[in-house]
């Protein structure tokens, strides 16, 4: 998956926005002001760093460990680092971003829940 891939995949989910707040480097993809996802616009690869479920996390990185890293400069208990430069099939790095997002909305006070799920 390339930079734009990503990019694309993630400004589709419901509410999704991005922005450079750490710098002209750093693309941040947030739902509701929240952070799912972060890509770096100077490496040369293509890597994101999504939230993940504690075990799920652990389950990963033993399964790919050349693809799934501790989150670079996040929380390593609930971050990883998902390089997505071929090693990884397209689905499975979808199904990771869907996973972070999902989190990040779960973690939504139902108030906010429901303005994302309502729009109007």
């Amino acid at each position: 998956m390339h930079l734009d891939e990503l990019r694309e995949y993630c400004l589709a989910k419901p509410a999704a926005t991005e922005g450079l707040p750490f710098g002209p480097d750093t693309l941040v993809f947030k739902v509701m002001n929240k952070i799912f996802a972060i890509t770096g616009l100077d490496n040369p690869d293509c890597r994101v760093n999504l939230k993940c479920d504690p075990e799920y996390a652990i389950e990963l990185r033993a399964k790919y460990p050349e693809e799934i890293l501790p989150g670079y400069h996040m929380n390593k208990v609930h971050w990883n680092t998902v390089i997505c430069d071929g090693g990884l099939p397209r689905t499975l790095i979808t199904e990771l971003i869907d996973h972070s997002y999902g989190l990040i909305v779960e973690s939504l006070s139902a108030k906010r829940r429901a303005e994302l799920n309502d729009p109007s």
